[in-house]
């Protein structure tokens, strides 16, 4: 057998290439993919059984909502930032920091112009600014009134984290200060746009296991001593509850829909440990609800990291564990199944929280609509912690108006987030 000469291997290479190319460009226009408007579809590779999502679009950079940050703590940094990079509607226009040499670094590196850089001084500049759509306020609890009002004032969308405020007054305060604005507010409830929290609502409310009786949650991290704005009570306005225990709370309103008509709690606030001068460590918590769901939670900064939520129903439980973090979430199902009980465990594909709730926000914006989870959602959730500490305080029970309804402080969910 005579070897392919380096010269006879290259062109027979090239010869190929050029075979294979025309061979994909005569391949029927049903296996190319089609275009409507300015999105492309692609024809599955798989079958039925093993299929992914629907083609990924993102729109191109003159259609993206703006963003302005306001902050540059660990969530910005770890969260928020990287997420600009999955989303498909919103890009990051502007940023906002008392260090200007912390946000010039950063504007470099995601290349934003100097001129994309205000302080707090100068904040409202960016009424003059059109490239920003939303101020995505990521401070302090404390300061989340001032600047969502400042913000709408400045004619600009708020997204704000959560918790919404430190108190029920500023809470209703940034409300009214959009209203007036004609501005949209939404709180950054992420959980609630996540695909494993949605399944479960999707099963809870489809009744398929029966009735929900008890729901299970706690949410806990072990906080460092060093003095963090989270461990000042006029920063903060409260410790783990208002932080980590928020989350168990909203979900157990926002699994049943209900909103509950009593509550009671525990503190606790070990004594020499530094992180607790003002503010309680763990947060016990009990709901009661119309339907008689009862929802036991609770919240610490001194055990390690546990964030687990169980709902159960008559003929099953579902669990995510863990619940509340940024990724690897799952949802298992323990059901009864011939003579013995099985579980069956669930894991979506991963995509960034922080890039779901962006593209909500922007998609409710363009449709002229309140988001899913408004500024009423972030007062009910302030009215509920004041009521918890309130129960703490005197060790009573708490009695709380009958709300009527399901889901009465929530906005629509888009298509593809529901």
């Amino acid at each position: 057998m005579t070897p392919f000469s380096r010269r006879t291997l290259i062109a027979s290479t090239a010869a190929g290439l050029i075979g294979t190319a025309a061979q994909a460009a005569e391949q029927p226009a049903e296996l190319r993919g089609a275009v409507a408007g300015d999105r492309v579809t692609l024809p599955p590779l798989h079958a039925e059984s093993d299929a992914g999502g629907p083609t990924p679009n993102v729109d191109p950079p003159s259609r993206k909502l703006g963003v302005a940050v306001v902050g540059l703590g660990h969530l910005t940094f770890e969260q928020i930032l990287p997420a600009f990079g999955q989303s498909q509607h919103v890009k990051l226009a502007a940023l906002v920091s008392g260090q200007r040499d912390k946000a010039r670094v950063v504007a470099a590196q995601h290349g934003l112009a100097e001129s994309a850089i205000y302080d707090y001084a100068g904040f409202d500049r960016l009424k003059d600014d059109p490239a920003v759509d939303i101020v995505y306020i990521v401070l302090p609890n404390a300061m989340h009134a001032e600047y969502t009002v400042r913000a709408a004032q400045a004619g600009k969308h708020v997204l704000c984290e959560k918790p919404m405020a430190t108190n029920v007054a500023d809470a209703e305060r940034m409300v009214t200060a959009c209203h007036d604005a004609g501005r949209r507010l939404m709180i950054a409830y992420r959980c609630q746009y996540e695909p494993h929290h949605r399944a479960l609502i999707a099963a809870v409310r489809s009744g398929q296991h029966g009735d929900v009786r008890l729901i299970e949650a706690v949410n806990g991290q072990n906080d460092l001593p060093n003095g963090q704005w989270r461990q000042d009570l006029a920063m903060s306005g409260g410790g783990s509850l208002p932080d980590v225990g928020l989350y168990c709370l909203n979900a157990a309103r926002y699994v049943t829909g209900e909103e509950p008509i009593e509550v009671s709690a525990t503190l606790t606030r070990p004594k020499d440990d530094p992180r607790f001068r003002e503010i309680e460590d763990v947060c016990a918590f009990t709901l009661r609800f119309p339907s008689g769901v009862v929802a036991s939670c609770s919240s610490g900064y001194s055990f390690h990291e546990s964030r687990q939520m169980r709902v159960m129903m008559r003929d099953a439980w579902m669990r995510l564990d863990p619940a509340f973090s940024y990724d690897n979430i799952t949802l298992s199902t323990g059901r009864r199944s011939g003579m013995g009980n099985a579980a069956e465990t669930v894991r979506f594909p991963s995509h960034n929280q922080f890039a779901r709730e962006m593209d909500h926000f922007a998609t409710a914006i363009r449709a002229g609509r309140d988001a899913h989870t408004p500024g009423a959602e972030g007062v009910q959730d302030q009215k509920l912690i004041a009521a918890i500490y309130e129960a703490a305080a005197d060790g009573s029970v708490v009695k709380l108006p009958t709300v009527a309804g399901r889901d009465v402080t929530r906005g629509p969910l888009t298509s593809d987030q529901g």
